[in-house]
């Protein structure tokens, strides 16, 4: 399995650090999918956006049908959701 080394948070900086702050506050922790960027700190924040606004926009499929898209890509992948 490939390895990504990852940037601690406590040895983040600039977009990187923001980013790392972001999430902590929406989710309380730093899931790994967010982690795993953190060489960039810009592509991870692109990345976010991009997460909220297929999430969370406006859209013709609901939320729960977004979820369940999401849930099944991950398990099709064998990737932790």
């Amino acid at each position: 399995m490939p390895y990504i080394e990852e940037i601690p948070p406590d040895a983040a900086t600039g977009a990187t650090r923001r980013e790392y702050e972001a999430a902590m506050r929406r989710a309380g922790r730093i899931w790994n999918i967010v982690a795993i960027m953190s060489q960039n700190g810009e592509a991870m924040r692109d990345s976010m956006r991009l997460y909220g606004s297929l999430m969370f926009g406006e859209s013709p499929l609901s939320r729960s049908q977004r979820e369940l898209i999401a849930v099944v890509t991950s398990v099709a992948n064998e990737c932790e959701y």
